[in-house]
């Protein structure tokens, strides 16, 4: 399977050929996210056409889209598993479904799966600023940068010692193009990288993985690993993947990086295990709910590092 990568690829204006079908798309998603913006305001390629833009199927239940028989939907809303399903129970002209995230668990549905439509997905899209966000995270535990912004704000030179990334261990639970390109910077840091796939090809080999694991090796993966990626995708077999039984088998001084979708770790077990320095701490830019509520014990502490699901939003 071939896919865009932005490491590798550059967007184009320019396509050639010829135009054998017009793409007549419904825009399911928030009429006022400006990340669509391009789709919205245009151009768009020749030979494609938006015809609406909604979040409900009401949105869309008019005669004049009707009769355009609409072919493609492009879908970002995060509430779009129903209206998804309702719309392509309405136009069965549709043929094919495009997410704007690399993740489809925001969609995934019987209704769905059982539908004759193609689903395509970002895959590559978001890989190389989420790599990006893996290493300052990294970095942020590495070299206390906490104890730095209080040190500045107080006012106080007070030097103190630092740990080395170089060296390390990084192990990535999801060795895909997302935890790829994490193990592509971590091995310019000179780091050691240890990668966890669902199925490993017999001839699989790559430069910037030391050992490969599949599912049954996750224990011992976390054991070896001072920095812990999650960039697998959510499905029903990885949703609790990292419980409470696995954080146990980290090492004290190990740090957790979610940039995979939140129910993957059981985030209660992860409070417990911060809270009582079972672990060293935790990089968060997703979580099990989002947004993440304003009473959750993860605002208060100290060792983890929030972001509101934005670490792939690169304008």
């Amino acid at each position: 399977m071939s896919y865009w990568n932005r490491e590798t690829c550059q967007p184009t204006s320019q396509y050639e050929g010829e135009i054998t079908r017009e793409a007549r798309i419904l825009a399911l998603c928030d009429p006022h996210d400006a990340y669509n913006k391009p789709l919205y305001d245009g151009p768009l390629p020749e030979g494609s056409k938006l015809l609406a833009v909604g979040s409900t199927l009401a949105d869309f239940d008019n005669e004049s889209i009707i009769n355009q028989d609409p072919n493609v939907i492009f879908v970002s809303h995060p509430n779009a598993r129903g209206p998804l399903v309702e719309l392509l129970n309405k136009f069965p002209s549709v043929e094919w479904v495009h997410t704007r995230s690399a993740g489809v668990d925001f969609i995934a549905s019987d209704g769905l799966f059982s539908s004759p439509v193609q689903l395509t997905n970002a895959k590559g899209m978001f890989s190389s600023t989420l790599a990006e966000y893996c290493m300052m995270a990294c970095a942020y535990f590495a070299k206390d940068l906490p104890r730095l912004m209080r040190q500045k704000n107080d006012v106080n030179w007070e030097q103190y010692p630092v740990l080395e990334i170089r060296g390390a261990t990084l192990g990535v639970v999801g060795f895909g193009d997302i935890g790829r390109s994490s193990a592509k910077l971590a091995k310019a840091y000179g780091m050691k990288v240890l990668g966890l796939k669902r199925s490993i090809p017999e001839s699989f080999s790559d430069p910037y993985c030391d050992e490969i694991y599949d599912m049954k090796g996750l224990v011992e993966l976390v054991q070896k690993s001072d920095y812990i990626l999650i960039a697998t995708p959510l499905t029903e077999q990885t949703r609790g993947l990292i419980s409470k039984e696995v954080l146990q088998q980290c090492k004290k001084t190990a740090v957790i990086i979610n940039v995979g979708r939140g129910p993957i770790i059981d985030e209660e077990a992860l409070i417990e295990a911060l809270t009582n320095g079972d672990i060293k701490g935790a990089g968060l830019d997703v979580m099990t709910v989002e947004p993440l509520p304003k009473d959750s014990q993860l605002w208060k502490l100290d060792n983890v590092l929030l972001s509101p699901h934005n670490m792939d939003m690169t304008l």
